[in-house]
């Protein structure tokens, strides 16, 4: 991948947080944590861990200087401190500083805590039952299903399990909070949120926010897990505040597992029903989201769920229903996907057991069912362009879906030892954020005096190439080298209100809003140019590898000479660029809208072996043909596919968390596995849908980094092909499928 910090991170030259020179004074805090997963606080006494050696102060609710809530964006349910109720294992009740971590922990044994514990609940159908939900049940009704039902052949009903999934970023949480002059702060912090934690630091220290300054260079990894949890930044903040020196504060690998949030688990009931041809005619699907203690950002991720119900079928009658489930455990959080492959998984689980019922291959229900172009998804949005049919008839075209099933379907007739399985999954996933309000970006562009160019934009870098796509788009506008283009740090000072880098938008909203800019300068630039040769028409101007042309014939003058003269002409070599993205906005009440701006289309084909005496498998091959539109970075975009199905391979068969009965998290760094190169296919094909375009984002590129997480999901499907060719008597497993749970279905009666 051309991106200068690929080179750096080889190097050990990237600057993270815990690369930044510790400031004069710096002190370090530590998290009292609450040990139970619900209960009432009785007595908590801090007295000896203040009086222990090097400790700087030990601090509670009642020392937050401003508001002692971090909720997110609209809602203020979680409390930076406790205050009296626990609502889970791992929830901040106070925060212990000293110079040096070790004494922070060391004191933190010394918080005596006598805790009412009450009964807690860990399962999102009994909390249903129990009315314990965040928000409000969501309900979307196109057609009439029970209609629908009536005039349906084929009829399945069941129910499907996915579980969740630990982020594990390589750079665990962490903040630096440095207090600055006239009561500001200034923070470096790995968080995806720009605009969200400004205001959640500003908040909580009780300062406007014109006085906090946060700055991020990249993270080593987020993948939606620094998009929302404002703890750790905000905790750091307050002592920093409080005792007007450097504070940072740094989560270890197990901490960071045992109290962040995960992947939404979803529990799913669905019923599907198809005529005598295999049309979809009614679809009734009701989801229980796993959400935690607090509201966090599920209610958002639950909606993505809610609108990619369907996944990419076009069914006549559907009635969803989706619930955001309260329990006592870490609230979960953004994950990449946003709840999509939850959904996908769920529709893909019910086909499958239509397939059955019906006694036909699932693929040839799949196809039949596609979207084509001029359907409508169930909350009224018609697509410009949907590319479903022609990635699945490209794929097919590379790989012959039906000599690859019959060949699967050989070796499981011949053999017993081993079986081989195959799943085909398409993609039809809605980029924008179904919020409309973040849906929007700000650039700062500046051309210095030696031709170099500095851009300041709102996306965070977490490894994705945002940064490098941004310096691509610019080089591009200006046609000058990406060696002369800077992407500096996301820093609130100069982008205020920043969007989430999430939702796959980054480049989207970032990159068109640093397009608009550079394209404002050019213009001012041609301006320049005619005024200085007496040339009527300004548009007659252009730069073509840092050379000026007029009217497409080359001339002497070289972009470095180009920009010092007109800057001693006084034209104006900066320029803020602002891209909001038109036409969006969903109505809540009846689940209508247009929430997306477009789609991004796939298909893909996984086969596995699975070694059925030991409950083994091996991902021997994953093609794939998806829609990226008309790429700004073909490396970067293949890696960003890649990368997205191996994640997702992941979360499918291996990636497993387990829970004590008290709610504890059991799994640990040590026990957490997740994918490494054994787990990639030996043949791994990524095709780039050919002669695609998108006028709905810059440069005509479609969002690459969410989208094809929903491939990975074959891994599971394919792995279940093959039990299912061994048996069919028993009900399916959930998600993941471990080999621990393909040895007990081949073998348990």
């Amino acid at each position: 991948m051309k991106n200068s910090d690929v080179k750096m991170h080889v190097r050990g030259k990237s600057i993270f947080v815990d690369d930044i020179l510790p400031p004069e004074g710096l002190l370090h805090a530590v998290l009292f944590t609450s040990p139970v997963s619900k209960g009432k606080i009785k007595r908590l006494d801090v007295a000896r861990a203040k009086k222990a050696e090097d400790v700087a102060g030990v601090f509670t609710w009642k020392d937050v200087p401003g508001k002692n809530f971090i909720g997110h964006v609209v809602l203020d349910d979680q409390e930076l401190f406790a205050v009296e109720n626990l609502e889970y294992i791992g929830q901040p009740i106070a925060m212990v500083v000293a110079s040096t971590k070790r004494a922070a922990v060391n004191a933190c044994k010394l918080i005596k805590l006598e805790v009412e514990e009450l009964e807690a609940v860990y399962d999102p159908r009994e909390a249903y039952k129990k009315r314990m939900i965040h928000g409000k049940k969501r309900v979307l009704v196109n057609g009439d299903t029970e209609e629908g039902f009536k005039r349906c052949v084929h009829i399945a009903e069941g129910r499907a399990d996915c579980g969740p999934q630990e982020h594990f970023y390589f750079e665990t949480q962490r903040s630096l909070a440095i207090p600055m002059e006239d009561g500001a702060m200034k923070v470096c912090a790995s968080v995806q949120s720009p605009g969200i934690f400004h205001r959640h630091i500003a908040e909580v220290i009780g300062v406007p926010m014109h006085k906090v300054e946060l700055e991020i260079r990249r993270l080593g990894g987020g993948f939606g897990g620094k998009e929302s949890t404002a703890v750790w930044v905000a905790a750091s903040a307050v002592a920093a505040k409080i005792l007007n020196r450097p504070v940072k504060m740094v989560l270890s690998r197990n901490e960071d597992i045992a109290t962040t949030g995960k992947r939404h688990p979803v529990s799913f009931d669905y019923k599907i029903g198809l005529d005598s041809k295999g049309n979809i005619l009614a679809y009734d699907v009701d989801l229980y989201q796993h959400a935690g203690a607090c509201t966090d950002i599920s209610l958002a991720v639950l909606e993505r769920s809610f609108l990619h119900a369907t996944g990419s079928y076009r069914i006549q009658s559907v009635r969803i229903t989706a619930v955001s489930c309260r329990t006592n455990i870490p609230p979960n959080n953004a994950f990449r996907g946003f709840g999509v492959p939850q959904a996908a998984f769920g529709i893909e689980s019910a086909l499958l057991h239509a397939a059955e019922v019906m006694g036909v291959d699932v693929n040839l229900i799949k196809k039949k069912n596609l979207l084509r172009d001029g359907d409508s998804l169930p909350y009224g949005m018609r697509p410009e362009k949907i590319n479903a049919i022609t990635c699945w008839d490209e794929l097919d075209k590379k790989c012959n879906f039906e000599e690859r099933i019959s060949a699967v379907d050989e070796y499981n007739r011949e053999n017993v030892d081993t079986k081989r399985g195959i799943a085909i999954i398409p993609v039809c996933f809605g980029i924008s954020f179904a919020q409309t309000a973040l849906n929007q970006a700000s650039a700062l562009v500046n051309i210095y005096v030696d031709g170099s160019v500095s851009i300041s934009a709102g996306a965070v870098e977490m490894g994705q190439g945002v940064n490098a796509k941004i310096a691509l788009i610019a080089a591009r506008v200006f046609s000058i080298s990406t060696d002369k283009v800077r992407v500096d740090t996301t820093n609130t000072s100069r982008i205020p209100n920043a969007s989430p880098t999430s939702a796959s938008t980054g480049a989207d909203l970032n990159g068109m809003a640093a397009k608009m800019a550079c394209e404002e300068i050019l213009k001012r630039l041609k301006i320049f140019v005619a005024k200085r040769i007496n040339h009527d028409n300004p548009e007659d101007i252009s730069i073509n590898d840092e050379t000026v042309y007029l009217k497409d014939i080359k001339t002497d003058y070289r972009w470095e000479q180009l920009i010092k003269d007109a800057h001693w002409d006084r034209t104006d070599l900066s320029c803020h660029g602002y891209y909001a993205t038109p036409g969006l906005y969903l109505d809540r009440e009846i689940n209508k809208g247009r929430p997306f701006s477009y789609y991004s289309y796939g298909t893909s084909v996984t086969e596995v072996l699975v070694d059925c005496a030991r409950g083994t498998y091996d991902i021997e091959s994953i093609d794939v043909v998806h829609d990226v539109g008309t790429s700004i970075s073909s490396a970067i975009d293949k890696g960003q596919v890649e990368g997205a199905i191996v994640q997702a391979v992941g979360w499918s068969t291996i990636e497993q968390i387990r829970y004590e009965k008290n709610g504890k998290v059991l799994t640990g760094v040590n026990a957490y596995k997740i994918p490494d190169i054994k787990l990639c296919p030996e043949k791994f094909n990524v095709y780039f849908l050919e002669n695609s375009s998108n006028p709905f984002a810059v440069c005509n590129s479609k969002a690459v980094g969410e989208p094809p997480f929903i491939h990975g999901i074959g891994a599971y499907f394919a792995i279940l092909h093959a039990l299912r060719s061994i048996r069919k008597d028993k009900l399916v497993p959930s998600l993941p499928l471990t080999p621990e749970k393909v040895f007990m279905y081949i073998h348990e009666c």
